[in-house]
């Protein structure tokens, strides 16, 4: 299974779309502590907490776990 973050990356720069979900891999991407490896829904929903990086972050998190999850299997 591959990791959240590695399923965040294909929203990554996709261009003339500005929406939540670039913000959040694009944010992703950026910061060299964000857990990239990990397949934890509860790992990466604290690490969002204490950094939340904009205000719909955790509410585009859940969406994106949802299609990561229905992806994965």
């Amino acid at each position: 299974m591959k990791s959240f973050y590695h399923f965040a990356m294909q929203y990554r720069g996709v261009e003339n779309k500005q929406d939540e979900r670039k913000q959040l891999a694009d944010w992703m991407f950026y910061d060299h502590d964000f857990p990239k490896l990990s397949v934890s829904y509860d790992e990466i929903t604290r690490y969002l907490e204490m950094q939340v990086p904009f205000p719909d972050a955790l509410k585009t998190f859940d969406e994106l776990w949802d299609d990561y999850k229905e992806n994965s299997t």
